[in-house]
């Protein structure tokens, strides 16, 4: 049965691009200058306020990957164009995950046509963030999608596994990736000093390759603690 890993980044816009009834709404509840910076620093984690900078995706069991990302100096729907890209934007291989620039637009298109194929699919903190973020996004671009993000949370068909290394809340604490990865002695794509909090900085300075390998870091983080979740945890085995 065919089943594909998927991750996301994202990037905020500025706060100052916002029109200033928007920017009320936004700081409506920050009164102190820590609190302005942690709104500024959260535009990048809602759908509303950020784009999809990057989509990557991974079979665990070919180990056969792609990473769809915004290029530096992309144009939206450049990627749509019959021309050929540029030699910069052309697709790159890189350990078995193909690096592919891309608008946001064409991303998510991509991402649908990809998701498809493929019986189950596997996040870590799909259902709470990437799932809900690729559907607005796709909204926004008028996109219809190809499938369900959200099905049955006890399914079968949507793996999430920050749901199922809690047992479904039964663990009350709700740990990050890189707390998982770091209890399973597997490799943290935290431990290169970069977390999303960084990646709209970095799409900003134009290190959008980086942002992709990044994504990637997540896709085989995510496969191990599949693995681990597959072999050690869920029940019965396998």
């Amino acid at each position: 049965m065919a089943r594909v890993i998927f991750d996301i980044e994202t990037a905020g816009a500025g706060l100052e691009s916002f029109d200033p009834e928007v920017q009320d709404y936004l700081l409506k509840l920050a009164k102190t200058e820590e609190e302005i910076q942690l709104v500024r620093e959260s535009l990048s984690f809602y759908p509303n306020t950020a784009e999809i900078v990057a989509i990557g995706m991974l079979n665990p069991d070919t180990q056969k990957g792609v990473v769809y990302y915004q290029p530096a100096d992309v144009q939206e729907n450049a990627a749509d164009s019959p021309e050929t890209p540029s030699e910069a934007h052309q697709p790159v291989e890189e350990d078995g995950i193909i690096y592919r620039p891309s608008s946001e637009r064409a991303i998510l298109e991509a991402f649908w046509d990809v998701i498809r194929k493929y019986d189950k699919f596997v996040t870590f903190n799909g259902r709470g963030f990437d799932c809900p973020f690729i559907m607005i996004r796709s909204a926004v671009h008028n996109i219809k999608p190809t499938r369900d993000l959200m099905p049955n949370r006890y399914g079968n068909e949507h793996i999430d596994l920050l749901d199922k290394l809690t047992f479904f809340g039964a663990q009350r604490r709700r740990f990050s990736m890189d707390m998982w990865c770091r209890t399973f002695g597997i490799k943290s794509p935290k431990s290169e000093g970069v977390t999303g909090y960084d990646v709209k900085d970095m799409f900003k300075a134009g290190r959008n390759k980086e942002i992709a390998v990044y994504c990637a870091g997540d896709l085989w983080a995510t496969r191990e603690l599949l693995l681990k979740w597959e072999g050690f945890i869920k029940f019965p085995p396998g």
